[in-house]
């Protein structure tokens, strides 16, 4: 059939709408990952006279702080009635607008509770105790459009609700409870999924379950739910693993998220997440590695992952942050920035090598042990750090015999390095660094008698048995004194047969700290594109120090004098050159 002249433009017009709106639909990229933090007792720590600084000791507001560590999303709390008046719905709409003021998406988390609701708890509201389960349906729709308008008044749509907190066995109990009344939870679900939908269609309704790893509960509670025409977009989990396990937990969680996309085909993400706020660098381990497994969940499906209340410290006996004591954040949320200077390829081994973890001067360290009979307060750690504030110095006034240690295990065999930067007074019997336990016989190197800050190694421990002690040990007279400090213990480099592998850089900065002039020594075993720059602590980039620059093979040294534009302080010194990029912590213009 001919088509006629005059049908031309406005068949031409469709087309291009059509054809414009197939492009836009193809152009749709998928929403920003959410990396979130549940911050939900800002406001009160805040009225507790808490306050928050960057990794330089700068007073900020905690959410920029956030927002500077790659935070894109806050998750709030909602209460029904809280007796002390935080978590309450005019609490969370001020917490809301101060995220939505610097640009956060938002999560809301409904506990239906007048305190908290977990696994282990799920007490209702006092004001809804002699409710019928019927009014308890309409109470919870009510509750949920009621918070939920209060923020819409105020220009905020949440991007997420959950209906319910961590709600392994149900909600509401014992009317809600699900391994007594499935079918009580899932209408409970549904009411709060038409109420968050009658006020804005297009956030998405999360219910929400502990111990991520357990594929087992995970079916048991979403099978019940199907089973019981429940309404929800996302399945939400908890995960809280320790340094010791984490990679286990964080594999099985991956399998767990993939399955639920698989057997419901809904959208997973990741509510909560924590670990010891005094392992940072296993912490950041972690985060990185479960961020990844997040993002590679099949279809597109992960959403996001938020870390629950990284900002408390000192607060309430919570130990799972990820702040320092001394009000700044430790290098566990570096794992949320877009690009972190953080590929070092020799990894450091020791806990707390630069004896900061606590923040504070203690007798025993973060991660570190003592051994001695009667001289268990000869070793402390004080100000003056190489780099950082605090060292680890071992002193007393008469004379003693200490070590501290830790007993790293879990190790890959292989050949391993322990360095330190050490000071050291003198006059003792015995003061060395070492490294036994390993499979063969102690290795170790006495400290030189330096007032200046100085590097020492090991080289070859030879690991056997899958762990080493490492330590510093000193036999000293009355008065004697020395310190260590910025710990290194990692694998040896080696190099091998193949075409693509490299020796690693050997790498030293000097001085440290940095006063006038930075000197940068390094070794390059071919011809190679060399750059140096700075980063803050945290990893944004502050400046290029050395342009990408060709260089020939051998010994080379980088000398340049300080940057008068860079504020002094901690920062992360990067030199890549072919594939390889080494990190240093620095301290820049002190």
């Amino acid at each position: 059939m001919k088509m006629p002249v005059k049908c031309l433009p406005r068949l031409l017009m469709m087309l291009m709408l059509s054809l414009n709106w197939a492009f836009a639909a193809s152009a749709q990229v998928a929403p920003v990952f959410a990396k979130g933090a549940d911050v939900s007792w800002i406001t009160q720590m805040e009225a507790a006279g808490y306050k928050f600084y960057d990794a330089n000791g700068v007073q900020q507001d905690c959410f920029q702080i956030l927002k500077d560590h790659g935070i894109n999303a806050i998750r709030l709390r909602v209460w029904v009635n809280p007796a002390d008046g935080w978590c309450s719905k005019n609490d969370v709409v001020a917490k809301a607008i101060r995220a939505k003021n610097l640009g956060f998406r938002l999560m809301i988390d409904f506990h239906y509770s007048d305190s908290w609701a977990d696994p282990g708890k799920q007490t209702k509201p006092a004001a809804w105790q002699n409710f019928t389960f019927a009014q308890l349906k309409t109470a919870v729709y009510d509750h949920t459009a009621d918070v939920l308008t209060a923020l819409k008044t105020n220009g905020i749509t949440p991007d997420w609700v959950q209906v319910g907190n961590e709600t392994n066995d149900g909600m509401l109990w014992p009317e809600g409870r699900a391994s007594t009344n499935m079918a009580n939870f899932a209408a409970l679900v549904s009411s709060g999924y038409d109420a968050v939908k009658a006020v804005s269609s297009t956030t998405k309704v999360i219910v929400h379950i502990s111990n991520g790893f357990d594929n087992g509960l995970f079916r048991y509670m979403f099978d019940g739910l199907k089973n019981n025409n429940a309404k929800y977009d996302v399945i939400g989990m908890s995960h809280y693993p320790t340094a010791a396990n984490w990679p286990t937990l964080n594999s099985q969680i991956a399998a767990n998220l993939n399955d639920m996309v698989t057997r419901y085909g809904k959208e997973v993400l990741i509510c909560e997440v924590g670990m010891q706020y005094s392992a940072p660098q296993a912490t950041q381990d972690m985060l990185t590695d479960l961020l990844k497994k997040t993002r590679a969940v099949s279809n597109a499906k992960g959403l996001g992952v938020f870390y629950w209340e990284p900002e408390a410290y000192n607060w309430q006996n919570y130990s799972l942050g990820a702040w320092n004591t001394n009000g700044r954040p430790t290098i566990a949320l570096d794992a949320f920035l877009e690009n972190p200077p953080s590929t070092t390829p020799d990894p450091n081994l020791a806990t707390n090598p630069g004896f900061e973890y606590d923040g504070i001067a203690l007798q025993t360290p973060t991660g570190w042990a003592t051994r001695a009979t009667t001289d268990s307060d000869a070793d402390k750690t004080e100000g003056g750090g190489h780099t950082g504030t605090y060292r680890l110095t071992h002193y007393k006034a008469t004379a003693y015999q200490v070590s501290t240690y830790q007993l790293r295990t879990g190790l890959a065999n292989g050949t391993y390095t322990l360095k330190a930067w050490v000071q050291n007074g003198g006059g003792q019997k015995t003061c060395q660094l070492y490294a036994s336990d390993f499979g063969g016989a102690e290795k170790a190197v006495a400290l030189p008698v330096t007032a200046t800050w100085t590097q020492i190694q090991i080289t070859g421990i030879q690991v056997t048995n899958g762990q080493c002690e490492i330590g510093l040990l000193s036999e000293g007279n009355a008065g004697n004194y020395c310190s260590i400090d910025d710990i290194e213990f990692g694998l040896q480099a080696t190099v091998t047969g193949s075409k693509s592998a490299q020796a690693r850089t050997t790498t030293n900065v000097f001085p440290n700290p940095v006063r006038d002039q930075l000197s940068v020594e390094y070794q390059l075993e071919k011809p190679e594109t060399v750059e140096i720059s700075l980063y803050t602590i945290t990893g944004q980039f502050v400046a290029t120090l050395l342009p990408a620059t060709r260089q020939t093979a051998g010994k080379q040294v980088f000398t340049q004098p300080v940057a008068r534009n860079v504020s002094p302080g901690l920062y992360l010194l990067a030199i890549t050159h072919g594939e390889q990029r080494i990190v240093r912590r620095v301290s820049y213009g002190q």
